[in-house]
């Protein structure tokens, strides 16, 4: 057996995180634990008030783990909302044979299962964190793999989605955004930093709006355009163009490859969904509305 089919295998339970503190950090053994609902590659588990366990699940590499390690504190202190930092590191052990970290917890609710009501001020919010996470990444900044490039070296992904939902009745429209995307010209500027994986279950929100960022295990430096397609996947209709106008250092063309980004990471969480619904593991039910909601505002270009 692999080391992954090992951690597939192995059950996490709170006896487990406790006794993992208990030899490697002792001194927060003793603070309340509970299991936080949703993860797949990693697992969460909440510790005290201020601290969070994210245990390495169905990744199959501790490299969402490692990069979060390096690069989070270095961004977080320039970052204008919450992210989770990390404060110690969990290593393999006999126990659990791979890596497993303590961080700060970002309060909230995730916004797959909260919404967003205050739209105007979460524009801003949302502008105003990405304009300073966008900024030239250093030479060893990681890379993307599957994710990053432009939209022409994606179709194959976008097929994949388009021909796996049912969506019949806006294909066309859906196809005509990515079309759009796949010709508009390429990023022009210096590879800068990305989250690259923002969508509703990735952001908390509180009293409305938006009040953290987590989930930066696929961060990479790159084209921005990855992250501005959050404009449509995050915000209510009708304020993704006050989004751009407070980021203010999007043209033509990153607006363009962003809503196409966007149709098709839209896609995605309604393929999610609707695994979900036919209970394949993994599969999200609840994530097909927000998928559907969200590709409607991509649509309309709001």
């Amino acid at each position: 057996m692999t080391d992954t089919d090992a951690v597939t295998h192995t059950e996490i339970t709170a006896d487990l995180v406790r006794a993992l503190l208990k030899e490697q950090h002792p001194d927060l053994a003793g603070l309340p634990l509970r299991e936080v609902a949703g993860g797949w590659g990693n697992q969460m588990w909440r510790l005290g008030d201020e601290l969070a366990v994210r245990m390495q699940r169905m990744d199959p590499t501790p490299e969402h783990q490692l990069k979060e390690r390096r690069w989070l504190p270095v961004l977080a202190p320039r970052l204008p909302l919450p992210v989770p930092t990390p404060v110690r590191f969990g290593e393999p052990s006999e126990r659990f044979p791979k890596h497993w970290t303590v961080m700060t917890w970002v309060p909230g609710e995730p916004l797959d299962h909260g919404s967003i009501t205050r739209g105007t001020h979460a524009a801003g919010t949302l502008a105003d964190f990405l304009r300073a996470l966008h900024v030239p990444a250093p030479a060893d900044a990681p890379t993307a793999r599957d994710r990053g490039a432009h939209p022409k070296h994606c179709t194959d992904g976008f097929e994949h989605f388009l021909r796996s939902v049912a969506v019949d009745d806006i294909a066309s429209e859906v196809r005509a955004v990515w079309d759009d995307a796949v010709a508009a010209p390429e990023w022009e500027g210096p590879p800068v930093w990305v989250h690259g994986d923002l969508h509703p279950a990735n952001v908390v929100v509180s009293d409305g709006t938006l009040s953290g960022i987590v989930d930066f295990g696929d961060m990479f430096a790159g084209d921005p355009a990855w992250d501005l397609a959050a404009a449509w996947l995050l915000l209510p209709a009708g304020t993704a163009a006050r989004f751009f106008d407070t980021y203010a250092c999007a043209d033509d063309a990153a607006i363009r490859r962003a809503r196409g980004l966007a149709a098709t990471k839209c896609l995605f969480l309604i393929l999610m969904g609707q695994n979900g619904d036919r209970g394949i593991p993994g599969g999200k039910p609840h994530w097909g509305p927000v998928g559907r909601a969200a590709l409607e505002r991509v649509l309309r270009g709001i």
